[in-house]
């Protein structure tokens, strides 16, 4: 490729997301609440998911 590479340093940020969202945020009940309810269904998530084959890539991967 031609030309100056300069300019691709703000494409990707290396800062947790547990550091930008505030400790009194109300996104972070919500969580808890999101968090418990799937721990819930995890056994019945288990049984949809195929045994054999390829592991599944979990989405934020």
């Amino acid at each position: 490729m031609r030309g100056s590479s300069g300019g691709g340093d703000s494409l990707f940020s290396y800062v947790p997301l547990e550091k930008r969202i505030p400790a009194d945020h109300p996104l972070r009940a919500i969580r808890r609440l999101a968090d418990a309810a799937l721990a819930k269904l995890n056994q019945r998530f288990e049984e949809l998911y195929s045994s054999t084959g390829r592991p599944s890539i979990p989405p934020e991967t």
